[in-house]
């Protein structure tokens, strides 16, 4: 009898487990010491019960509450750096002369320390709050002097009118003041006293009404009287500390003193000796300097000498049985801190810990040299290309390979991609009309009659106008405008071919998809900038680092003096006339040029032209220098095409040559007007800092239709010789509809027409044919004015040559160091398989 015996796709059932369920001691038991994967990749957390989470919970918010305590105690104490508090009058009418003279009559010892930017400052000293104040001043209208004090104060007041609350100028400088980064800042009103009382509460109406566009929710306080300056010290001292990110991971120091001691070789170049206070970070003697305005330097040693504004002066007693006390003056306080100045040498620099001024490589002319390719070499590009050429055809049986390469596929573009493509072209055109209409339509709307009066002085406006500036400005308008309704479009010349006019372009497929060598054909400064191999990495690092590892120098609070040697004699002749003295200490990497990108948009009240390549001063985060920036879009591909002016709709990208800055920072562009006034034209943050940035500029060239057949075109006009007409062939043409076509032939001896055959069919062509050719944008620069001064940057543009080899980059230094990118010279294989293509 023949048993049944099931087969392979019989369902297998799960066995029964008997017992009661397995605990936890077995399961490891059968488990036998194996762990499991996320066990091993995932630290383990420990549950905690509800109870446990809510007094981790508290504990979390008591400690951050005990910092952010400790963080107000510190700051004015004796203990801490002075509140540097900066007082910035908004308009016209307010007196800052009586508001200063307010501060220093309210019962605290003041202590005159000297003028920066023209104006008095002093230090306020209050034992009964124990806290001290140093205040300063400047006038909106002087604005780099306002933006370098905002860098370094602690508080920023704004005094107000109490009718119109700012002017055109304070309202500028408020504009300057948010874009860069705003400290604490308290609001103070100054003459309300000597309005009418039946006018005081309109006034306090319109001006809380005016405030809540800029400062929503903000206190206002007086400033009239003794009492009201008593007031707004104390809510000064109580106030929340705001963050800058830019000087928080940094040292940095305002200059209350500064000597400058000639060296013995020039008169010229000398040690200057800076005093004042240790804020942000603790001081490393071993870091560079960067003296805002001036440069990057290098500290010698730190001293320490006597605080010249202690809060508990001391007190020594007369007599032991009398209460007289006797505290010692100041003079003499100052006198015993010369004597001692020179014993008390916090500490010096180390020369082979201490960071170098080298803020370029110098670039060796063989590195790249290479020899002659091998016979290996030669084979392997052989080889390479014919892999590269296979191309699979229907040939009759017997057919050689040679005889296959003259035969042409009819049938190689298929019926369904021109379909798919014809699709896309309609699609392109239907929202091309659309974003039309509707445009023209918001004209129409926007539109509306207004009538204007006469001047009383029409014969008298233009007396003082510059007629060459104006006509060089109207030019600009010009300009721009043809770039808004003709982008990239350039006249193909006559007086030269247009095969060497733009030899140095090359047409693309698709600007998006199309490979680009961002190493190939540098110019030859990018031989002497720095580069990361992994920028983000070593920005965690090196922030990691601040934050966990404890260095060593002067600490927060101290007042030190720093011997800053190569400083040139300008900078002590500046500080002399009144200008600030503002010094951040430099993270390491952060002197070495290289190439930054920001992301800017243009200020809404500036509408003036402004083109690519124009001189700028940048003010990006602790650094103040001059460049001339090349604009493109704010992308995320890997290709970005260039703009030719800085338009007002869309944000862009600035890149410029500049010293390493890690970010986040904020970025100020001011434009230089021939009267020497700066005014504000964008305003963004610092994107990265990557050299292999590509920036692309494209030229188009149009060509006007003469005959539309069904499936062809004649056009005019594009070329004015044959010899370009063959040249380009290989060049894909578009219309403005999305119509694409290849160039057949030119058409008569002269080649001032050309047949283009079009798909899909030419029933609707209209408007021009375009060609469009695409070059790399690299920046150049003189980057040797840059050693130890302001960066003072020239950008040009430069092309690639597409039948010229790609330079190489080679291997960097190291994940955590920047290394310089070598001469470009091309690697061997890849000069043959490129000799071998065009062939």
């Amino acid at each position: 009898m023949a048993v049944h015996r099931s087969g392979p796709l019989k369902q297998q059932n799960k066995a029964h487990k008997g017992g009661r369920h397995r605990g936890r001691g077995s399961a490891q038991r059968d488990g036998k010491g194996r762990v499991a994967v996320k066990v091993l990749s995932k630290k383990a957390r420990k549950e905690l019960s509800r109870v446990d989470q809510r007094h981790r919970a508290s504990q979390l918010r008591k400690q951050k509450k005990e910092a952010v305590l400790a963080e107000k105690r510190q700051l004015g104490s004796k203990d801490g750096p002075p509140h540097q508090v900066l007082l910035v009058p908004l308009h016209g009418r307010v007196s800052l002369g009586e508001a200063l003279q307010l501060l220093q009559d309210t019962d605290k010892k003041v202590v005159p320390v000297g003028e920066q930017a023209g104006m008095p400052s002093f230090m306020l000293l209050c034992p009964q709050l124990k806290h001290r104040w140093f205040f300063t001043s400047a006038m909106p209208g002087d604005l780099h002097t306002v933006l370098d004090l905002a860098k370094v104060a602690d508080t920023i007041l704004f005094i107000l009118d109490p009718v119109e609350g700012w002017d055109s100028t304070g309202d500028y400088c408020l504009s300057c003041l948010f874009a860069h980064g705003l400290p604490t800042y308290s609001l103070a009103i100054q003459g309300v006293g000597g309005l009418l009382p039946k006018k005081q509460a309109d006034a306090k109406k319109k001006l809380s009404k005016a405030l809540e566009k800029r400062f929503p929710g903000d206190r206002l306080l007086h400033l009239d009287t003794p009492q009201d300056a008593v007031v707004l010290l104390r809510q000064l001292a109580n106030q929340k500390q705001r963050h800058l990110a830019f000087r928080d991971r940094r040292s940095y120091l305002f200059a209350h003193a500064a000597d400058f001691v000639p060296s013995q070789e020039s008169s010229l170049v000398g040690t200057l000796k800076v005093s004042g206070y240790v804020r942000g970070q603790t001081f490393n003697v071993n870091r560079l300097l960067h003296i805002v305005g001036h440069g990057d330097f290098q500290i010698r040693q730190i001293d320490a000498p006597t605080d010249p504004f202690p809060l508990n002066p001391r007190v020594i007693k007369a007599s032991r049985d009398s209460d007289v006390a006797m505290q010692i003056d100041t003079a003499e306080a100052d006198g015993a801190a010369e004597m001692e100045e020179d014993l008390k040498v916090l500490v010096k620099a180390d020369p082979a810990r201490q960071e170098s001024l080298q803020s370029e490589v110098v670039p060796d002319p063989m590195e790249g040299e290479q020899t002659w390719p091998t016979e290996e070499e030669l084979n392997e590009a052989k080889d390479f290309s014919k892999e590269e050429t296979k191309v699979v055809k229907k040939v009759p049986r017997g057919t050689s390979s040679y005889q296959a390469e003259w035969i042409v596929d009819e049938e190689d573009g298929s019926s369904g991609e021109e379909k798919e493509e014809e699709d896309d072209d309609d699609a392109e055109a239907e929202d091309f009309m659309e974003e039309e209409n509707s445009e023209a339509e918001g004209s129409e709307e926007e539109c509306e009659t207004m009538t204007l009066g006469e001047s009383v002085r029409d014969d008298q406006y233009d007396e003082k106008i510059d007629e060459e500036a104006e006509e060089q400005m109207l030019e600009k308008y010009k300009q721009e405008r043809l770039d808004e309704m003709f982008p990239d479009e350039v006249d193909t010349p006559r007086d030269i071919a247009a095969r060497i006019r733009f030899q140095k372009y090359r047409g693309l497929k698709s600007f998006r998809t199309s490979p680009w060598d961002p190493k190939e054909n540098l110019p030859q400064d990018y031989a002497r900038i720095f580069q990361f191999e992994d920028f983000s990495r070593t920005r965690k690092r090196i922030f990691k680092e601040i934050g966990e590892k404890e260095s060593e120098g002067a600490e927060v609070g101290w007042f030190v003096t720093l011997h800053v040697c190569g400083v040139p004699a300008s900078v002590g002749e500046s500080f002399r006339q009144g200008a600030p003295l503002v010094m951040f200490s430099l993270l390491p990497h952060e002197q070495k040029m290289s190439v930054l990108n920001m992301v800017v948009r243009r200020h809404p009240g500036n509408l003036e032209p402004v083109k690519s390549k124009e001189e700028m001063i940048f003010h990006c985060g602790f650094r103040r220098f001059r460049a001339s920036p090349l604009y493109s879009q704010h992308t995320a591909a890997d290709k970005h095409k260039a703009e030719r002016f800085l338009r007002s709709d869309v944000a862009l990208v600035v890149t410029v040559y500049a010293p390493i800055t890690f970010p986040p920072a904020s970025v100020l562009l001011f434009k230089q007007k021939p009267d020497g006034k700066h005014s504000l034209i964008a305003t963004g943050s610092l994107l990265s800092m990557d050299p292999d940035r590509m920036v692309i500029k494209r030229l188009v060239l149009s060509g006007h239709p003469f005959k539309i057949l069904t499936k062809m075109a004649v056009v005019r006009y594009m070329f004015f010789n044959r010899e370009d007409v063959l040249w380009f062939k290989p060049v894909e043409l578009r219309t403005k509809w999305g119509r694409r076509g290849h160039i057949k032939e030119p058409l008569g001896k002269r080649g001032w027409s050309l047949e283009v055959t079009v798909f899909p069919a030419a029933e609707h062509v209209t408007g021009q044919f375009c060609c469009r050719f695409w070059g790399s944008f690299n920046i150049g620069c003189d980057i040797s004015g840059a050693i130890g001064k302001v960066a003072r940057l020239t950008a040009h543009a430069a092309g690639c040559l597409p039948l010229e080899p790609p330079p190489a980059c080679s291997g960097l230094e190291g994940p955590e160091r920047p290394s310089a990118l070598p001469s470009p010279h091309p690697p061997p294989l890849f000069l043959q398989r490129r000799k071998l293509r065009q062939r």
